[in-house]
């Protein structure tokens, strides 16, 4: 139709069918991306987890940013989004945890786990130097019923606690915030987002199963030597991205090689790019293994 439009020199109707074109293209490239996220667990809800790394003050206030990005990403998205624990610190959050719920959550952020560095002149520093932080991400899909994940009685620890921050003199007053610890993996869970302690319980306990199902599903992909993520330290050399400020302006993808200059669009949720490109980036690597190349 195109060739036709040019043939017949119908610059309008040129026109009409190259943006219907650029539209399909689009939906096209949408639904694909869809397609790749074919694991078990891509079309759930997922928890995200922020803690901050080496570099003090300039740290909690990063992690802060970041786990301000992803929260703008979700609303962009349209999906809902509760705080399950946050853990203020000076100048911004040691950690933060919420769960995000929509489709394809965990499918989408399950590549946004690992290391963030920041680099910027530091707005904590009098002399206006160039500072390094670090901030860690944790991607967790929520467990529903029909995949049972086994924690028994003896291998936790409860411990319950006052709620922090002006929830009412209720949620002061009372031991209404859990703590879960599960020995043998040495993994640790907090909420304190509800007045009521079983409610408590109940959403730290769904944040166990799915951190554990996720530790386990890890182990067995180092078994098998595919997939293999290690644990790092939240430092330098670890690092998956790198959001750099100052003395230009880019945020780099180490795994994908994708950057964007525009780093304040970023810092405000627009990080669909790194995402899809990580996506393709891990089917890729998916089918060459199982071709055993």
């Amino acid at each position: 139709m195109l060739e036709l439009a040019v043939e017949a020199k119908d610059e309008r109707e040129s026109a009409g069918i190259e943006s219907t074109l650029k539209n399909v293209s689009s939906r096209y490239e949408k639904q694909n991306i869809v397609e790749l996220m074919s694991g078990e667990l891509d079309k759930s809800a997922c928890f995200l987890t922020v803690h901050s790394g080496a570099g003090g003050t300039e740290a909690c206030d990063w992690s802060q940013m970041l786990y301000r990005m992803y929260l703008r990403w979700a609303e962009q998205r349209g999906f809902s989004v509760e705080e399950i624990d946050s853990l203020e610190a000076e100048g911004g959050i040691k950690s933060a945890t919420c769960k995000i719920e929509g489709d394809y959550a965990y499918g989408y952020l399950k590549g946004e786990s690992g290391v963030h560095r920041l680099v910027r002149i530091s707005p904590f520093d009098s002399n206006a130097r160039r500072h390094t932080s670090f901030a860690s991400v944790y991607i967790f899909p929520v467990i529903d019923d029909t995949i049972e994940v086994e924690i028994k009685p003896e291998d936790l620890r409860v411990d319950t606690y006052r709620s922090g921050g002006a929830g009412g003199q209720h949620v002061n007053k009372t031991d209404s915030a859990v703590r879960f610890t599960h020995l043998p993996s040495g993994i640790v869970v907090a909420c304190q987002s509800e007045r009521s302690q079983i409610k408590n319980r109940a959403t730290a306990m769904s944040i166990l199963k799915a951190r554990l199902y996720e530790h386990y599903r890890q182990e067995k992909e180092k078994e098998n030597q595919k997939f293999s993520q290690e644990k790092k330290d939240i430092s330098w050399g670890n690092q998956i991205r790198s959001y750099v400020f100052q003395p230009y302006t880019m945020v780099k993808d180490y795994r994908t090689k994708v950057e964007k200059g525009n780093i304040q669009a970023v810092m405000d949720g627009d990080i669909d790019p790194f995402i899809e490109e990580y996506l393709r980036f891990s089917w890729k690597n998916n089918a060459v293994m199982a071709n055993g190349v």
